[in-house]
Order: C-alpha cells, then sequence, then structure tokens
C-alpha cells in the first residue's frame, strides 16, 4: 500500500519544501512552513486509463451570446466589474481591514434584492446580529437579504442545495472557511485553495454569481496563495487611506470586462456614497494659488480624472538629501529629478523634495511626469501655475515629452470642470482650450519662468 505523501507548504508564497527549515527558500518569510499530507493515488486515479473525449473546435468568426450580467444598482461597482456581475462567474474583493468591504458588499447585495432577486449573504467573521446592526445603520434592514453565519464549506453548498439557487452569493471572508476533506487549519494555503475551488465550482455547475472577500497581506496583496487569483475570473481591491474619507474599487483582473477600472466611493456615517465627479473631489478647493502645486489630467480606466499633485523643494539639512513620495513612484520621481538636473541645468537633486498626491490618490501613469516636473519647477523657482491650467505628458530620459494616450477625454474633462489651459506634449489637438505645447523639459522651465 502506497504510503501519504507529505510536503511543507510555505504560508505566504504557497511553495512546497520536501523538509521543514525556519525560513522559506522561495519568498524569504520566517516560520510559514507547515506540515500537509496529501493522499496517494489510488484506483483509477493512479494511472491513466480509456481514451478522451472528442472537442468541437470552433473558429474565431463563431458567433457568441454575450454573457447575463446581473446589475446590483450601485453604479460604481457595476462600473468596475464591466456592468454587473456574470453569471456562473466568481469574484475576488481584497481590502485592508476596515476599509469598507463587507459595508461595499451589503450594500450592492440590498440594492440588488430589492429588484425580488434572491441574494445570499454568508459571514464567517461576524455574527449575524453584528450584520444586522450595519445593515440597520445603512437603512437596508427592510432588504431581502438571506443571511448565514458558517465557516464550513460542506455546510454552506448542503446550504444551498437545499434551496432555490441564488442570484448572488457572497462569502466573508475566504480566509475563514474551512473543509473537512483536509486536516490543516482555517486559513492555510491548502484550506483557501481548496475552499476556493469549491466555490467557483458550486458557481459555474449553478449559474450563481459568487462574490468572495479576501484579507491583504502587509504589502498590500490578497493573502493566500495566487492560485486563488487564477481560479476567479475577477479581481478588485478596494483602496482608502484611513484619514481620508473616499474609497476606490480598482479592477486588476475582469475576465468580462475591462482591468484597471476604478469606482470612487465616499465613506459616511450611513454606508458609502457614489461619487459622480471624482475629479472635483480630488481638486477640493482651489481658491488660492500657490507655487508648487500642479493639476494632473490624468486616465483611471476609461474615466478622466483630474488630481492635484504637490511639491515641495527645501534646503536640505543633513548630509543626504531626503526623498518622501506619497502616492507615486519614488523611482519615476528620481529620473525626473535626475533629467531635470541634466537637462535643464535646475540643479534641485541636491535638496529636500516632498511630493504628494491630493487626497490620497495613487497615480501610476506615466503621463503624470510633466506635472510633476511642472510642481517641482513651481515650488523651486517660487513661481505658481496658472490656476486655470491643466498638465499632462511623458517625459524620456533624453528630456522630450512625450505624447499621452487620449489626450481628447483629459481635456473634455478639463474643459467640463472649467479649466481654460493646457500644458501638453507637442502633437497634441484639441478645441476650447488654450494648448501650450512643450517638445523638452528646457522649454517647460522657460514656460513656467515667463507665466
Amino acid at each position: 500500500m502506497a504510503r501519504a505523501q507529505t510536503a511543507y507548504v510555505c504560508q505566504s508564497c504557497g511553495s512546497a519544501h520536501p523538509k521543514w527549515s525556519g525560513r522559506c527558500d522561495d519568498c524569504g518569510a520566517w516560520n510559514t512552513l507547515v506540515e500537509e499530507h496529501s493522499a496517494p493515488p489510488s484506483g483509477a486515479s493512479a494511472k491513466r486509463t480509456g481514451k478522451g473525449r472528442a472537442l468541437a473546435l470552433e473558429t474565431l468568426a463563431s458567433v457568441s451570446v454575450p454573457p447575463d450580467r446581473r446589475s446590483t444598482g450601485v453604479a460604481e461597482f457595476d462600473r468596475v466589474t464591466g456592468g454587473g456581475l456574470v453569471a456562473g462567474s466568481a469574484l475576488l474583493l481584497g481590502g485592508d481591514p476596515g476599509v469598507g468591504k463587507s459595508t461595499l458588499i451589503l450594500q450592492a447585495l440590498a440594492a440588488y434584492s430589492l429588484k425580488t432577486r434572491s441574494v445570499v449573504y454568508v459571514s464567517g467573521e461576524e455574527a449575524l446580529d453584528q450584520v444586522r446592526l450595519r445593515a440597520s445603520r445603512m437603512g437596508l434592514s427592510q432588504a431581502p437579504v438571506q443571511l448565514g453565519s458558517a465557516t464550513s464549506v460542506e455546510d454552506i453548498l448542503a446550504t444551498l442545495a437545499s434551496g432555490p439557487v441564488p442570484d448572488i452569493l457572497a462569502i466573508d471572508s475566504i480566509q475563514t472557511l474551512w473543509t473537512s476533506a483536509l486536516d490543516a487549519a482555517p486559513g492555510t494555503i491548502a484550506q483557501v485553495r481548496t475552499a476556493t475551488h469549491d466555490l467557483v465550482r458550486y458557481a459555474k455547475a449553478s449559474g450563481t454569481a459568487v462574490i468572495l472577500v479576501g484579507h491583504v497581506t502587509k504589502d498590500g496583496q490578497i493573502a493566500g496563495p495566487k492560485a486563488v487569483e487564477h481560479l476567479v475570473d475577477a479581481v478588485l481591491y478596494f483602496e482608502g487611506e484611513r484619514g481620508h474619507h473616499f474609497r476606490i474599487l480598482r479592477a486588476v483582473k475582469n475576465r468580462f470586462g475591462a482591468t484597471d477600472e476604478i469606482g470612487v466611493f465616499e465613506m459616511t456615517g450611513t454606508g458609502l456614497n457614489e461619487v459622480r465627479n471624482p475629479s472635483a473631489l480630488f481638486l477640493g478647493d482651489r481658491s488660492g494659488l500657490s507655487a508648487g502645486t500642479a493639476v494632473f489630467a490624468g486616465i483611471e480606466g476609461t474615466r478622466p480624472l483630474l488630481s492635484e499633485i504637490q511639491a515641495l523643494v527645501a534646503p536640505t539639512s543633513y548630509g543626504s538629501p531626503r526623498r518622501a513620495v506619497v502616492g507615486w513612484d519614488a523611482g519615476r520621481l528620481a529620473m525626473i529629478l535626475a533629467v531635470l538636473d541634466a537637462r535643464a541645468g535646475l540643479g534641485i537633486s541636491g535638496r529636500d523634495i516632498y511630493l504628494n498626491v491630493a487626497g490620497g490618490l495613487k497615480i501610476a501613469e506615466p503621463a503624470a511626469d510633466l506635472a510633476a516636473a511642472a510642481a517641482l519647477i513651481s515650488s523651486h523657482t517660487g513661481k505658481a501655475l496658472p490656476k486655470e491650467c491643466v498638465v499632462f505628458g511623458e517625459i524620456a530620459l533624453s528630456g522630450d515629452v512625450r505624447p499621452a494616450a487620449q489626450a481628447d477625454a483629459r481635456l473634455k474633462e478639463a474643459a467640463k470642470l472649467g479649466f481654460s489651459r493646457a500644458f501638453v506634449p507637442v502633437g497634441t489637438k484639441a478645441e476650447g482650450l488654450a494648448l501650450d505645447r512643450i517638445a523638452d523639459v528646457d522649454a517647460l522651465v522657460r514656460l513656467l519662468a515667463a507665466a
């Protein structure tokens, strides 16, 4: 009789090791290896027997029916998912503790259930009274959401099999679930992977749209093996700083829609409010002119979004200059400073540099280079940019300013909010705004000096 196989699996990255050690060789985490047993193959599964089933192959020109989408009624949530939840799909929602994941899911389920549709919310972390208390605070007590509290996958699937198939099933959270098929403790790599696989298989077989809530690690990644993200159809992150009242729902994977799409919410005492005009939220009150600020016309997914980039150039008090960046890539800032020194002779690398994206927004696109450079130059010279001006463009190492994608959408959003002037790369065309076309960083320095 074959013996059971033993492996030591890292609970941080999921890699398997033949023997225990204090440190994982793959990810470097300490004290994360846990012994797991797997049953040896036996019987028909021990070897391949018989022949496979022939597949029906189709061409690329085959006409397919669009998937059935279930709109929740929360417009910002539906925007990020691509128009609503797809029947039979599995969605993974991650976020920091206390950011509002459970509030968002409960609000979306309540809005959908008011359409006389069947939804089920299973909580593995909170008691039912806690969920009801949150619903009462949000004014959703009358929504016909079916509640349950369980951590056993078998109990959840048996409960669903005993009644009508729900349209949407939400599990909060996947790290609390366990299955009796494994001896490992809840929250381990094997339990999370197996529980996710069972729920995804139920979604595909029944047509229920399954929402899984997941915790994140210290570096902001969803806890558990990467195999969980591969199993589901969409991965969303719910982001927000504790000191700010807004929250951003961001898609990083979506098999049925666009990625990098965002939805913006405002956290209030009665739940999450949708923000229809995020640009006005991130710009805030700009009544006064101050040196070191520039308005960046960016794109998040398909949505144009205006935000304010703030810079401060100060004399250094130490041997090496200080760099502090919030909301932007620190490596990108170092590159911009080097280009300004080498190509424009600005000479600010020896000073303390502080860069901040107002409102706690995180910007990743290279088109923010020109706005960051404009803010740095403005702070260094003490001359404020025109109040009615927006800036965007990518800066190359040669100092040239390169065009940015979707320039029309950026400028239309700026014009809608009352801006009348824009600093843009050469070749950008638009109507209704006065454009200052910039070829390189040296031209930007001269333009700001004359502004």
